[in-house]
């Protein structure tokens, strides 16, 4: 029974572990507002305003990548050099020409380097 805990132990231990590492991105946008992204290229975790929104990617514009968490209207457009956040419910604009520090540089945040359309060849 105390090997059994100690193993269960280890593998909540490991997997805090990978929850730790997960890179967060930090975003600053016009008018002072930030938010925080971390996740996949498939779906992130938007926290904004101390909130935390699961947000799933869907289809959208060429040259643009769209998330949405369809039960609070939060919807992030991402586009090559910046973002925007939206709440779509409410109709309205949350955070606009939002960038990462890599966006500053001109690269691609990390968190969509792998993602289409930003895929480079």
């Amino acid at each position: 029974m105390k090997r059994v805990l100690i193993s269960i132990g280890l593998l909540f231990s490991c997997l805090g572990n990978l929850y730790a590492a997960e890179e967060v991105s930090s975003w600053s946008c016009q008018d002072n507002r930030q938010f925080k992204t971390s996740g996949t290229a498939e779906k992130i975790q938007l926290v904004w305003e101390s909130k935390t929104y699961e947000m799933k990617r869907e289809n959208s514009l060429p040259g643009s990548l769209r998330y949405k968490n369809q039960s609070t209207g939060h919807d992030l457009v991402v586009l090559q050099n910046k973002a925007m956040l939206f709440n779509i419910r409410t109709g309205t604009r949350l955070a606009d020409f939002c960038q990462t520090a890599e966006m500053k540089t001109g690269k691609i945040p990390h968190l969509f380097a792998e993602a289409e359309p930003f895929v480079q060849q």
